[in-house]
């Protein structure tokens, strides 16, 4: 992860709340290429929770400021019966992970499973009893000189 420099402006600190799969996609959009370490992240079974702290894109800053910008932010997930880890090396505390999105599958009502997937093919798993997850913007802000971007059409046939 580069190292930050700070926004000319502060922008308003973001705060969300989701409690149903509509809430987790407005969460996910705003985690989308979001850049974590794997010792940035943990369970806590003991409180039921799963915490991480990411450096999240913000999405909304290069049409209202010319630039780009990313957020430190905090995001926990309450309810967590259990958390299983699909090619995230928890050996390796330093290793960046770019998260490409938070889905839900539903088990039985409200319960379920929170997908966080990651670029490269890692995930996440977590039972939950329901969805309830929270991002807070912690600060620092800072200015990055390039937008993420995916070749989604990558591996595709074409039909020119």
């Amino acid at each position: 992860m580069a190292s930050p420099q700070p926004s000319p402006q502060p922008s308003p600190l973001l705060r969300l709340h989701a409690l149903d799969e509509e809430d987790l996609r407005l969460l996910s959009a705003c985690l989308q290429d979001a850049l974590l370490r794997v010792g940035d992240m943990a369970y806590i079974p003991a409180k039921q929770r799963f915490a991480l702290i990411a450096d999240r894109f913000d999405w909304t800053t290069e049409a209202s400021s010319g630039g780009f910008e990313r957020a430190r932010a905090g995001v926990h997930f309450e309810t967590v019966r259990n958390a299983r880890f699909k090619g995230v090396p928890r050996d390796y505390p330093a290793l960046a992970l770019e998260l490409l999105a938070i889905t839900f599958e539903p088990v039985q009502a409200p319960g379920g499973r929170l997908l966080l997937n990651f670029a490269g093919g890692g995930a996440i798993s977590l039972e939950v009893d329901c969805i309830e997850a929270q991002l807070c913007d912690m600060g620092p802000r800072w200015r990055v000189s390039s937008c993420p971007a995916h070749a989604l059409d990558e591996g595709l046939g074409s039909s020119s």
